[in-house]
């Protein structure tokens, strides 16, 4: 029996060290033990300040009192320095991380989104496999990185808050179109209807997509939480969604295969010592690859 078969077994026995340290297998590039996994996940993604990590905690909590567990994998940007996890969310969800039905994980990005494409969806294949029924992508923001990281999730909720900026800033980055559901946050704050009426009127006004539900919530009462779980329990991602999010994926592919080819730092050199032009390289990139 190899590492990672051996450590799955102890994981799905319930041994939090054996999954701790499996998931980091699966970090550093080890081969899943699990071979077909279909494991279920829901990304949740929104502009920073609206209360993501809060209302996580909240729906943590609704779906422990139902009796079923959770596992979250919250990813994080890369320290400059030590290239870890800033692990401010995890921070903020330490008292959700404290029961037998409840696990937290910080993943750093290491500055780029390509970086967690290999692992992500093995990672979310073995928590599926231990017996976790739900686990949860969280992102730091609603930009292209983070749309790049929530694209591998079978679900996406849009997290916005009652400001017109937040709206903005989510339109800006196309994260609408991929989203399944959306949830204003702080619908207890004044103008949280309106914002929920900009949004309704954004989607309905530019997508040839199917316009997801929108739902008010406040994370700080938990007004409207326990509507959200049956919201997320009865949700469906359409095709068009799919289709999107699997473009986004590609590009993520992409993306990793590149940065870590030889030849995109020998282009690098090229280009720096006046030996290629941009174009050049793009040419040299693509015409090795094949």
């Amino acid at each position: 029996m190899n590492e990672t078969t051996s450590l799955f077994e102890s994981a799905k026995s319930g041994d939090r060290r054996a999954l701790a340290r499996l998931l980091s297998v699966l970090e550093e590039g080890g081969t899943s033990p699990v071979e077909n996994g279909s494991g279920d996940s829901i990304g949740i993604t929104g502009p920073p300040g609206v209360g993501k990590s809060t209302l996580i905690g909240k729906l943590i909590d609704e779906w422990v009192s139902r009796g079923e567990t959770v596992a979250v994998l919250a990813i994080a940007p890369s320290s400059p320095q030590t290239g870890g996890a800033l692990l401010g969310d995890r921070m903020r969800m330490v008292n959700a991380d404290s029961s037998d039905g409840i696990y937290v994980r910080s993943l750093a990005t290491r500055n780029h989104p390509g970086g967690l494409m290999d692992c992500l969806t093995p990672m979310v294949d073995v928590l599926c496999a231990c017996g976790w029924d739900h686990v949860v992508l969280e992102t730091v923001g609603a930009g292209q990185s983070e749309i790049r990281v929530v694209a591998f999730a079978n679900r996406i909720i849009l997290v916005d808050g009652p400001d017109r900026g937040d709206v903005i800033q989510a339109e800006k980055a196309g994260i609408m179109e991929l989203a399944d559901l959306i949830v204003i946050n702080k619908a207890d704050l004044p103008n949280a209807n309106r914002a929920a009426e900009a949004v309704k009127s954004a989607l309905s006004a530019g997508s040839n997509v199917d316009v997801p539900d929108v739902l008010l919530v406040s994370a700080h009462s938990s007004m409207g939480v326990s509507e959200l779980v049956d919201s997320i329990t009865e949700l469906q991602s359409s095709k068009d969604r799919e289709r999107l999010r699997i473009r986004e994926r590609l590009i993520s592919a992409w993306d990793s295969a590149l940065l870590t080819s030889d030849l995109f730092d020998e282009s690098i050199r090229a280009i720096e010592t006046g030996n290629m032009t941009l174009n050049q390289a793009v040419g040299h990139i693509r015409d090795k690859s094949n």
